[in-house]
């Protein structure tokens, strides 16, 4: 029955439904097909978001969305321009830096483009930067994003693994830091091979007024990571205390937006919210009818009985979950891939906390691998060049991020 479940699911997908409805129809289908009780269906689905720690999720999302509006990205991205900008292709090393900056605060690879990008690209363009690879460089910072904390998909990953999201939000610091060093690299190499010109002269002075223009949105991830893991507050009271610290900063500090601009992005992040909750509680009726149907260890068993090496087997599930994020979004595919791969993981002797961490880090790579690739989306959006172009410029960044993903996998004293 799970194989007809598989197929109900593909067909569904490919009639065009949206993930959740197709996630939802096709285990619906199947539980009928198998005469089990659909009264479980609408009690796994509350059941599924029933935890206090999704609370983070919108107030996450609106922290970054209220951010990424006002002033703070482009204050973010003047700072990292002081601190890299004099040298060669130094525009490049700036973007990924903001890139990380605004991760810290935002949660989202989607949301880090967008900020990043709007305020870099004209520049980059105007000083002789290939537009398709400066797009495709500031697209692969954004899924940085996700893995830097807070993040959204880890928080998400907690509440189905019953993990700490404050284990979690430690462990991806120094994969965050990895793949912007990777990606770093590539960007210098281009640079020189391309004669891109120097950036902004080297000066104190400068680096001390950006520092002060874009210390409000720098101290945010201080206050939110540093009292969650001083304990002060849990992971969902920082996301609520970020989002009134954001408001604050844009209506009363930075005064680049007014009550009318907050009303409608509470709405956009509801709606954001909204999606991504029944994304969740569909994928929960969907873990809760593989379980009982034993799936999950059906498939270790299977995926165990192809080899003892356990290099081998981690190797198969990296495998998977690249090839589970070109086609399907982070935040669902995670959700899927979760309750099938954790136990598989558990059976190799993995860490939870380490799994969780390369499973994120595996799927943000999703979002610059098409078909599904939100991040190209983004900045082919902003800098109106197709999508086929980005997708090519991107090529060695993509070979970086995988390069990470390796060594945060087989190299777990990293994380």
């Amino acid at each position: 029955m799970s194989l007809v479940l598989a197929a109900l699911f593909v067909v569904f997908l490919l009639l065009g439904l949206p993930i959740a409805l197709a996630i939802g129809s096709a285990t619906m289908a199947a539980l009928h097909l198998e005469s089990m009780p659909l009264m479980a269906v609408p009690q796994q689905m509350f059941a599924g978001i029933n935890s206090f720690a999704l609370v983070a999720v919108p107030m996450f999302v609106l922290a970054g969305d209220v951010m990424a509006q006002g002033q703070v990205s482009r204050r973010l991205v003047a700072f990292a321009d002081s601190l890299f900008g004099f040298l060669k292709g130094g525009l490049s090393i700036a973007s990924i830096l903001a890139g990380m900056f605004f991760a810290a605060i935002s949660g989202s690879g989607a949301a880090t483009t967008a900020a990043v990008g709007s305020s870099l690209v004209p520049e980059l363009k105007r000083k002789g930067y290939d537009p398709a690879a400066a797009a495709s460089l500031i697209a692969a910072s954004g899924t940085i994003g996700v893995v830097i904390p807070p993040s959204v998909p880890m928080i998400i990953y907690a509440v189905i693994a019953q993990e700490s999201v404050a284990a979690l939000f430690l462990s991806g610091v120094i994969p965050g830091l990895a793949m912007g060093l990777g990606l770093g690299l590539i960007a210098i190499l281009q640079a020189y091979r391309r004669a891109y010109p120097h950036g902004t002269a080297f000066s104190l002075r400068t680096i001390g007024r950006t520092f002060v223009s874009a210390s409000w949105g720098l101290v945010t991830p201080v206050i939110i990571l540093g009292g969650i893991f001083s304990g002060v507050f849990t992971p969902s009271e920082a996301a609520v205390v970020a989002v009134n610290y954001a408001i604050l900063v844009s209506l009363f500090v930075y005064r680049d937006q007014t009550l009318a601009d907050l009303y409608h992005l509470v709405v956009r992040a509801g709606v954001t919210t909204a999606v991504i909750m029944f994304v969740i509680s569909a994928s929960a009726v969907l873990s809760w009818t593989l379980s009982s149907w034993q799936v999950p260890g059906a498939i270790a068993a299977f995926v165990l009985s192809l080899s003892t090496n356990t290099a081998v087997l981690l190797l198969l599930i990296l495998a998977l979950i690249l090839v589970t994020g070109v086609f399907i979004e982070t935040a669902s595919a995670l959700i899927i891939l979760t309750p099938i791969l954790l136990p598989l993981a558990l059976q190799l002797g993995l860490d939870p906390v380490h799994f969780g961490v390369v499973l994120v880090v595996g799927l943000a790579i999703g979002m610059v691998t098409p078909p599904v690739a939100i991040n190209l989306f983004v900045a082919s959006s902003i800098t109106a060049l197709p999508l086929e172009r980005i997708a090519r410029a991107v090529l060695p960044y993509l070979a970086v991020l995988i390069a990470v993903l390796l060594l945060v996998a087989y190299l777990p004293l990293l994380i």
